[in-house]
């Protein structure tokens, strides 16, 4: 019985033993994750800071050609965002082909609703063509709308339903509404 007790106990400090080692790792792995998201969000913010600062300066060269009588060259169009792009927040003349086709997809079922009642993730999975019944597929669906509520392109409900909530510029990709 004395050698039964000791396999066990040798097994328990192996296993305690791998316990310690998995929670170092972990503990590694959080910190690795904690460091790229920081240095995402400071890529995110430089990226947005330089379109802001091309587009102020854009716009003051724009109005200082205007002011001596330039003729001023047509605006060169910014193509559609590829999949998985960043949402970039909703401003006023901002056109929907900036987004992703998967995101405009879902602005334009929102838009083109009678009424433009808010609807439910799973109902706008569903007016896409997505199998509802893939819980994974409705949250993929839940997730784009939420970004999109959070930058303004739509409205969040309090019960968690979206809406369009204003009418967007339709772009030269994948706009319907105007």
């Amino acid at each position: 019985m004395a050698s039964m007790l000791g396999l066990l106990e040798a097994r328990e400090s192996a296993a305690r033993e791998r316990v310690e080692d998995l929670r170092d790792e972990a503990a590694r792995m959080a910190a690795a994750l904690e460091a790229a998201e920081i240095e995402l969000d400071r890529r995110v913010i430089a990226r947005e800071e330089l379109v802001d600062a091309l587009a102020a300066s854009a716009e003051a060269t724009t109005a200082a050609a205007e002011a001596e009588g330039e003729e001023v060259p047509a605006p060169v169009p910014v193509s559609a965002s590829v999949p998985g792009a960043i949402v970039p927040p909703w401003r006023e003349g901002l056109s929907v082909s900036v987004l992703s086709l998967d995101n405009q997809r879902i602005l334009n079922v929102l838009q083109d609703r009678p009424g433009h009642e808010p609807v439910r993730a799973k109902d706008i999975a569903a007016a896409l063509g997505i199998e509802v019944t893939v819980a994974a597929k409705v949250e993929g669906v839940r997730s784009k709308a939420k970004r999109l509520g959070e930058r303004g392109w739509l409205l969040q409900e309090a019960s968690g339903a979206f809406s369009a909530g204003r009418r967007l510029v339709a772009g030269p990709v994948g706009g319907s509404s105007a």
